[in-house]
Order: structure tokens, then C-alpha cells, then sequence
């Protein structure tokens, strides 16, 4: 069931078996977006995405109309539409459920941006460890093109669009858009160096517009209702609703749909049933792993919405809300971070690949009891000396939270050096950075 506060757009078909097929997707409003698209001019979609105020549900939050207005109009080469299914990122598990209740949202997402575009050709990413998926997408676009809302001609309107699913790996690093273009042209996901951007030289060498799975599952119901209607859900420059993944020390973890700017302390408290065992907040991963960390003092008031968490210096990312209680280690935590990170770099920059190696290195050591204080130090340059020095964002996704992990609670790192054990983390208060 459904929370209260929760104001299902993306997530209305979840839990309903009969929207994987296409009859129970058509029984409940879908294709309606795609058929307004057809009668719209591609330049009235993109106006109609940025009215909406719908920002990249990846990561980024790039305004989704502003993305597509980017594409040539004339091009000798083909354009492709590209859907980012590879959801890696720790703390976030959103797409997943897309994918598995809801699939002709994002066949209908992609289509209605292929019209706005002009591309014909179109692919689905999805993570390699999803592999249950594929049946579930696969099934959906048989469907698709059995019905005539895929491939030539779609419903009579002249215009030609074909799907793909592609599977991915098992690499965070193909979570990148140009990394995923490598792989989907057969290549080693490694990234490429921009710019050219791929709006203008993308898959093939052709403009491409990459989106994730929330992002074009929400195109249609912009289309659907208007895009005045879906940005009244939030406030100015954060339209709509968004997916939140709550996880870590709360009661009620789970996915819900909320409007962007919901308040963060509703969000700990009356969706997500508070903190285990009534302990008090320390902090909180506000999008996945990879955006700086927030002590409870910084969360207070806080709306979650792009702007509102930008001015605390971190980023709604992904969505992921990780939930820290008071006697959580900050090293430790920390050291389970950049372990990751050191194990996905794909090895291609050499800040990356020998940073993150380094420092889950000397993390680990320091956490064992073996650490000094001027390891603290240590741990802060060799963080700064990967941020904004690699090829694509992974290096600042392994830098940036442990930049502000350190700088934050440095008082813990301390007495861990001091004390060659790990204190009572509760004990210590966190600095402002």
C-alpha cells in the first residue's frame, strides 16, 4: 500500500501484475502521452519538457527539455535515443522496480523523445545482475512492436522507431554515459573525454541523448497531463515528483514517490517510521554513495529538493537516502565507501586507479588501529588530488564523500588514532567542514 504523503505518478502501476502487458497498460492511460506526441510538432515536446521542469532522475539532474533541445536538427548521421538502466549506484534500487511493473512506460518515454528528436533507433541499457528483467522488457517490446507502437509507420503516423534491450556486465563504471556508449558499440566501457558531448557525437558518432529509466518513465505522463501540471508538484526549477529510496537505520525502508522539496525530517519520520531503536539521527547519504555526506545539524529544515541540497555544498543524485544513526562509525563507513569504488574504477585514470587504491588502503589499516594522526591529512590529499583530475565522474564519486566524511567528522578519526581502536562514536560530535 501506498503512504499517505506519497503522490503516485511513476510508481502508480507498482504492485499491479496487468501493467507488464499491454492490454492492462492501455486500460490504465498508456499510450495517451505518446498519442498527444504524435500530434505535436517536436519542437512543442521539447517546450512541453521544459515547462515541466523535469530534471535528470540519474544523477545529475541536468533539465531533461534543455538535454534533448541540444540535438541538431539536421544530422548525416543516425540519432539515438538511449535509456541508462544500469542502476549501480549503492543506495539506490528505483529503476529496478520501473523495469519490473511498468516497462511500457519507458518503451512510451523513449518513443515520445525519439519524435521530439528525430532519431529512429533506440536501445535499453540495463545492469548486467538485473538479468530477471529482460524477460519482463523483452516481453513488453514484443508486444510493443506487435501492436504498431514500435518499428515503421508507429500507429500510422510515419514515423519509424526501434528498441533494444542490451545487457550490461557488471560494470558501476558503464553507469557513465559515454563508458556506456563504448560498451554498447562492443568496446571496453572505459570513458571518452569531453566534450564532444553526445548530443553531438554520441553513439557511432552520432547525437545521442542519454536519459535514465525515472527520467523517461515520467516523459509520458508530462505529455499526458501537460507540463505545467506535473512542475506544480515542486517547487520553482525542481518540477514534479521523484523516486526516494530510503535505506540504512530506519524503520520503514523502501522506494517512495514524493513531491521534490519534501521535508527531510517528514521523510525520516512519518514515511520512514523513524530511526531504529529510537536512536538519534548522525547523518545522512542524501543520493547514493557517491554525494557528500550531511551531519543531522546540516539536515535540519532541509527540503529535498536539487537547490535546497546543493546549498549544503551535496547533491540529490540518484535518490538513494541513506539514514546513519548516532553510533555509526565514520570510518568505517568511510572504508566501506571507497572499497567500492576501488574495486569499480575502471583503471583508464591514473588518479583514479591509484588514489582509490591507496586509500582504501591506509583507510583500512588506519581502522584496524594502526593509524597516525597525520594519516588524517593524508587521507584529505590524496581525495583532493583525484577530484576533477579523471576522465568522468567516478574519481569525485569515490573523493567527494570522503572528503566530507573526514572533514566532518574528524573528531572520530582522531580518536581512532589516538586511541588505536574504534571509540564510541556516539561520543563524538561532528565538525562543520
Amino acid at each position: 500500500m501506498p503512504h499517505p504523503a506519497e503522490i503516485r505518478i511513476v510508481s502508480r502501476r507498482f504492485g499491479n501484475p496487468e501493467a507488464r502487458t499491454l492490454a492492462g497498460y492501455l486500460a490504465d492511460e498508456g499510450y495517451q502521452g505518446l498519442e498527444k506526441a504524435l500530434a505535436m510538432t517536436p519542437e512543442q515536446i521539447v517546450e512541453e519538457m521544459k515547462a515541466s521542469g523535469l530534471r535528470g532522475r540519474g544523477g545529475a539532474g541536468f533539465p531533461t527539455g534543455m538535454k534533448w533541445s541540444f540535438v541538431p536538427k539536421q544530422s548525416a548521421r543516425p540519432k539515438y535515443i538511449l535509456c541508462n538502466a544500469d542502476e549501480s549506484e549503492p543506495g539506490t534500487c528505483k529503476d529496478r522496480l520501473v523495469m519490473e511493473w511498468d516497462p511500457f512506460s519507458i518503451i512510451e518515454g523513449m518513443t515520445i523523445a525519439a519524435r521530439a528528436i528525430g532519431s529512429r533507433q533506440g536501445y535499453i541499457f540495463i545492469r548486467g545482475e538485473y538479468r530477471y528483467l529482460f524477460a519482463i522488457v523483452d516481453r513488453a517490446l514484443e508486444e510493443a512492436y506487435a501492436a504498431g507502437y514500435l518499428g515503421k509507420n508507429i500507429r500510422g503516423s510515419g514515423m519509424d522507431f526501434f528498441l533494444y534491450t542490451h545487457s550490461g556486465a557488471g560494470a558501476y563504471e558503464c553507469g557513465e554515459e559515454s563508458a556506456l556508449m563504448e560498451s554498447l558499440e562492443g568496446k571496453r566501457g572505459l570513458p571518452r573525454l569531453k566534450p564532444p558531448f553526445p548530443a553531438i557525437v554520441g553513439l557511432y558518432g552520432g547525437p545521442t541523448v542519454i536519459n535514465n529509466v525515472e527520467t523517461l518513465a515520467t516523459v509520458p505522463h508530462i505529455l499526458r497531463g501537460g507540463g505545467a501540471w506535473y512542475a506544480a508538484y515542486g517547487p520553482p526549477k525542481n518540477g514534479g515528483t521523484r523516486l526516494f529510496c530510503l535505506s540504512g537505520h530506519i524503520n520503514q525502508p523502501g522506494v517512495y514517490e514524493l513531491p521534490l522539496g519534501f521535508p527531510l525530517e517528514r521523510m525520516l519520520q512519518e514515511v520512514g517510521g523513524g530511526i531504529l531503536e529510537g536512536k538519534p539521527l548522525k547523518a545522512i547519504v542524501p543520493g547514493g554513495s557517491s554525494t557528500p555526506i550531511l551531519t543531522a545539524a546540516e539536515t535540519a529544515g532541509l527540503n529535498m529538493d536539487y537547490d535546497s541540497v546543493a546549498r549544503l555544498g551535496t547533491f540529490l543524485g540518484s535518490g538513494g537516502v541513506v539514514v546513519l544513526a548516532r553510533d555509526t562509525c565514520m570510518v568505517k563507513f568511510a572504508l566501506r565507501i571507497i572499497r567500492f569504488y576501488r574495486h569499480e574504477s575502471c583503471g583508464w585514470c591514473v588518479p583514479c586507479r591509484e588514489g582509490t587504491h591507496w586509500l582504501a588502503q591506509a583507510i583500512g589499516r588506519f581502522h584496524a588501529g594502526q593509524g597516525r594522526p597525520a594519516d588524517i591529512k593524508l587521507f584529505e590529499d590524496v581525495a583532493s588530488n583525484i577530484l576533477g583530475r579523471t576522465f568522468c565522474p567516478l574519481g569525485d564519486a569515490a573523493a567527494m564523500p570522503i572528503l566530507a566524511i573526514v572533514r566532518k567528522f574528524r573528531a572520530e578519526f582522531e580518536a581512532h588514532a589516538a586511541t588505536a581502536a574504534c571509540p564510541a562514536p556516539a561520543a563524538l560530535e561532528p565538525q562543520s567542514a
